[in-house]
C-alpha cells in the first residue's frame, strides 16, 4: 500500500512539472488547453479554485481572446464546370403573331380548269335555222302586159308556204321578220318607148328600174330590197309605163322572195 501510494504522488509531480512545460512550448491556445485538463486532472470537482484566480481570470480571458487567430478571407476561385444540363420544361404561352414577311415570288399558272356551261344559244345557229319557218318563192311572167298596172307573174315554180298569189301578182306577209325580193322585168321594144317597173310595198315605192328602147332592140329593167314585213304586209312589182314582154314558158320576167329570218 505504502508503494502505491508512492507511486501516485510520484505521477502526480511528473504531471504538475510536465504539464506547464508542454503548455509553454505549444502557444497560448495550447496553454489555455493544457491548463483546463490540468485542472481536470487535479481537481475534477472544480473545488479548488481561490478568490484571486477568480479576479485575474477577465484578465487572463482577454489575454486569450485577442491572442486568438483571425480568419482572412482569401481570393476568388475560378468557376466550376458547367453543369449538366437539366429535364425540358413545360411548352410556355404562344407568342404575338409576327410582322408580316415580303412577298414571295410568283408561283407557276395552274393546270387549266374544266370545260364551263354552253352558253345560250345565239341569234345565228343551226338550231334557229332549224326553226324559222319555210317562206319562199319563184314565179314567171307568161302573158304580155303594157301601161299602169300590176304584173301577175302567173308561172309559179316555188311556193312555199303560199304566201305567193299568182291571181293578184302578190306576196303577203303573215310572220314578221326580213325578207329579201328581186325582180326582173323584160321591155318588150320595137317602138322607141321606155318601160318602168317599180317593187312597192302597200302602195309605196321601194325600188325602181329602167329600161330604155334606144335602139328599137329589148332591154331589161331589175333591182332588189331587203325589207322588214309586218303580217299583212304586200309586196308586188308595178308596171309605170311602157311594155312588159311575157316570155310564155321562158320565164324572160321573174319575181322571187323569201324570209331570211323572223322576228
Amino acid at each position: 500500500m505504502i508503494a502505491t501510494g508512492v507511486c501516485g504522488v510520484a505521477l502526480v509531480l511528473v504531471l504538475v512539472v510536465l504539464i506547464p512545460v508542454m503548455v509553454s512550448s505549444a502557444g497560448t491556445p495550447a496553454r489555455y488547453e493544457m491548463l483546463g485538463s490540468c485542472q481536470m486532472v487535479c481537481d475534477p470537482h472544480g473545488t479548488a479554485v481561490t478568490a484571486a484566480a477568480k479576479e485575474t481570470s477577465p484578465i487572463k480571458e482577454n489575454r486569450l481572446v485577442q491572442s486568438l487567430p483571425t480568419f482572412i478571407q482569401g481570393p476568388q476561385g475560378e468557376p466550376g464546370r458547367i453543369g449538366r444540363m437539366g429535364p425540358r420544361g413545360p411548352a410556355g404561352e404562344p407568342g404575338p403573331p409576327g410582322p408580316a414577311g415580303p412577298p414571295g415570288e410568283r408561283g407557276a399558272p395552274g393546270p387549266p380548269g374544266p370545260p364551263g356551261l354552253n352558253g345560250p344559244t345565239g341569234a345565228i345557229s343551226a338550231a334557229t335555222y332549224s326553226t324559222v319557218p319555210k317562206i319562199a318563192f319563184y314565179a314567171g311572167l307568161k302573158k304580155q302586159h303594157e301601161g299602169y298596172e300590176v304584173l301577175k307573174f302567173d308561172d309559179v315554180v316555188t311556193n312555199l308556204g303560199n304566201h305567193y298569189d299568182p291571181a293578184t301578182g302578190k306576196f303577203t306577209c303573215s310572220i314578221p321578220g326580213i325578207y329579201y325580193f328581186i325582180y326582173h322585168v323584160l321591155m318588150r321594144g320595137g317602138d322607141g318607148t321606155s318601160m318602168w317597173a317599180d317593187l312597192c310595198k302597200n302602195n309605196q315605192v321601194r325600188a325602181s328600174a329602167i329600161a330604155q328602147d334606144a335602139d328599137q332592140n329589148y332591154d331589161y329593167a331589175s333591182n332588189s330590197v331587203v325589207l322588214h314585213l309586218e303580217p299583212g304586209d304586200e309586196i308586188y312589182i308595178k308596171l309605170d309605163g311602157g311594155k312588159a314582154h311575157g316570155g310564155n314558158n321562158n320565164k324572160y320576167s321573174t319575181f322571187s322572195g323569201f324570209m331570211l329570218y323572223a322576228d
